[in-house]
């Protein structure tokens, strides 16, 4: 094998041609890492909401909370049923309300149990000011909703309904998909939207065994014609709202990474004319044709490699950035925030060595198949 330092040497001697590859290549990975973080954290954000015992129950053919309702009186009959240890029973609705940038969007509101919804949903806690006092017009809404959208901090008045309603406190929901909503009392949401119905039922059930039990009494009982879920399968089920988001983001990558093969070719190309006497010279001290053709390959690879992890820094201070998209299930603001993970890190410069291999096999080969009397030749 040639040694590899003579191909780092190589990278430096030609420092502008080699600059501007690792630049092309830094870019395309950057813009791929970011949109993989995206999608990584817009379905981190649905995989992550649910209590592994806890079981959403919603009208049969709703699909999510939105699209569901139900009589009052059937939380009486459920919750009197066997495996039942706690119920929440809620209400949603959906307001268009306008972000701190004027826009407007949909955003989620949830009448609750105060203190059943808390209990079953460990993960929200309570971050600043009150919890909302029933029979006022009150609410508590996530922190991210507090910081992206108007009348939507600690003793503003929010417009839901008719009214405007008092925020007094910001919750913190840990990333789940509760990070989207707000929160007000059921009897105050439903009287406000003229909507004297459950649009779920949230029940904790104390064993794994008891879940498919009362999963059956429910579904089977033909007075209900209710669905009833795993909560963590229910907001799993709405990670479809990345696919487009990765359809676009790997559709971006592709046509950029075309860019960066080309430049990774184009340099190699410039290389191989530059060292023709060089390659000869290897030649005619034994080096065979396949450890030319290995040497290249991997000047190619190092060259693409740098570039990657150079676009793998760039895209890390993406890490954490909080930001929000349409559920395309819900129709409705999920917030989430950008997730550089190391494994996406690693992806990225796969994806580069990828690209090098690609860009540097024909100029690798050509250099491989250059006769020593042609090379010797050659003018620089």
């Amino acid at each position: 094998m040639i040694p590899v330092r003579y191909n780092f040497r190589s990278l430096i001697v030609r420092r502008v041609g080699t600059t501007m590859t690792v630049l092309g290549v830094a870019l395309t990975v950057a813009v791929f890492v970011s949109v993989l973080a995206m999608v990584h954290g817009l379905e981190s954000t649905f995989t992550t909401t649910g209590e592994p015992l806890n079981l959403v129950v919603i009208r049969t053919g709703a699909q999510v909370e939105t699209n569901s309702f139900f009589d009052r009186d059937v939380k009486q009959t459920i919750e009197t049923m066997d495996g039942v240890e706690a119920m929440a029973a809620e209400i949603v609705v959906i307001i268009n309300h306008p972000r701190l940038t004027g826009e407007t969007t949909n955003l989620i509101v949830r009448g609750v149990d105060a203190a059943k919804s808390f209990e079953l949903r460990p993960k929200v806690k309570l971050a600043e000011g009150r919890m909302f006092q029933p029979g006022l017009r009150e609410v508590v809404v996530s922190r991210s909703v507090s910081t992206r959208f108007k009348d939507a901090g600690i003793g503003d008045s929010i417009k839901l309904g008719r009214i405007d309603w008092k925020v007094v406190g910001l919750f913190d929901a840990s990333r789940t998909a509760h990070e989207s909503e707000i929160w007000g009392g059921y009897n105050e949401i439903a009287q406000e939207f003229e909507r004297p119905i459950y649009s779920s039922l949230l029940i904790r059930v104390p064993t794994e065994a008891g879940i498919q039990p009362l999963r059956d009494r429910i579904t089977g009982d033909r007075r209900f014609r209710l669905d009833v879920l795993r909560e963590p399968e229910y907001y799993e089920a709405q990670t479809a709202t990345a696919g487009p988001i990765r359809v676009l983001g790997y559709l971006i990558a592709v046509i950029m990474s075309v860019g960066s093969c080309f430049a990774v070719m184009n340099t190699m190309y410039a290389a191989t004319a530059y060292r023709a006497r060089e390659i000869a010279t290897l030649r005619v001290l034994g080096f065979k044709r396949r450890a030319i053709l290995g040497s290249f390959m991997i000047e190619s690879l190092v060259l693409s490699l740098i570039g990657g992890v150079a676009g793998c820094l760039l895209a890390l201070p993406m890490n954490g950035i909080s930001t929000g998209t349409s559920n395309f299930v819900t129709f409705s603001e999920v917030v989430f925030e950008f997730q550089v993970t190391p494994a996406l890190m690693l992806t990225g410069l796969a994806f580069a060595a990828i690209m090098g291999t690609v860009g540097g096999f024909l100029p690798a080969r050509i250099a491989a198949r250059t006769t020593i009397i042609r090379a010797l030749r050659t003018e620089v």
